[in-house]
């Protein structure tokens, strides 16, 4: 049986640090803010096609859990009307002390992606990364996304996938090794994987909560640094044989057999 995380679990977890702190984040400066933000970008250059801040100048976007800023910055550099959110107000503290530093201003408040603030219909465009599959109840807060987003406004949302390297990777450290090899990818992924209850979907499942409100749906999985371990991700999780998978893992013939595989599924579309 698993047990249900709360919001407030949730929310402990993520206060301690938000998403990349204590990985990419070495001070809370201009200088420390920009090499963050350049190392996240080398690791998942994806990002800014799927984010398309490009696009976004004079249009009202919302970012629902905008962590350490990172994209948030990107947003109000392009010139978007900007409104951020977060569960935590520790990731609201580092998003308005990183924009400041930078000259730059957005609506920033802690809030609840299962009932954000907002009237029906008040953005262009929505933005999440990485953010509503630790939400305790994943289809309402995406409901809510698609609420306040304007027919004919764009979406953007990024959450975990399911079939992914780094579900086998944790099943095999946290069920297989331990002999409970019956053991859920569901179970894992909501003990192992950051913060209480996280949840991964297949591609049919994200769709399913999402095809209600939108069209034009384009679902891919992107294979990721964690996926590959190409990076010090998985803080957690450190030991010998994770080294040793560091230096043997077959990362060129991953990129190629299991593309599919990849730990994040880019969700995009647009609002019926």
């Amino acid at each position: 049986m698993i047990a249900q995380a709360t919001l407030s679990d949730v929310r402990e977890f993520w206060d301690e640090a938000s998403c990349g702190e204590a990985l990419l984040l070495a001070e809370e400066t201009d200088a420390g803010y920009a090499a963050q933000s350049a190392e996240r970008y080398r690791l998942e250059p994806y990002i800014a096609d799927f984010a398309n801040w490009a696009e976004m100048s004079g249009k009202q976007v919302l970012e629902i859990g905008v962590g350490l800023g990172s994209d948030h910055e990107q947003f109000a550099r392009a010139g978007a009307d900007l409104t951020g959110i977060d569960l935590t107000p520790r990731a609201i503290e580092h998003s308005r002390r990183r924009l400041a530093l930078a000259g730059l201003s957005s609506d920033l408040q802690v809030g609840n992606a299962e009932a954000l603030p907002f009237a029906d219909g008040s953005f262009d465009h929505v933005y999440s990364w990485g953010v509503l599959h630790h939400s305790p109840d994943t289809p309402k807060a995406i409901a809510e996304a698609m609420r306040v987003l304007r027919s004919g406004g764009t979406f953007a949302i990024m959450i975990y996938n399911k079939w992914s390297l780094v579900g086998l990777m944790l099943w095999a450290r946290y069920g297989l090794a331990r002999g409970r090899p019956l053991t859920s990818l569901k179970a894992i992924y909501a003990r192992h994987l950051e913060s209480p209850g996280t949840k991964a979907y297949t591609h049919s499942e994200a769709l399913a909560m999402i095809a209600p409100f939108a069209d034009h749906v384009a679902i891919r999985a992107e294979l990721t640094h964690g996926d590959l371990l190409s990076s010090g991700a998985g803080q957690r999780h450190q030991g010998r044989i994770l080294d040793l998978a560091r230096r043997v893992w077959p990362r060129g013939l991953l990129k190629r057999v299991a593309a599919n595989n990849g730990l994040f599924l880019l969700i995009s579309g647009q609002r019926i």
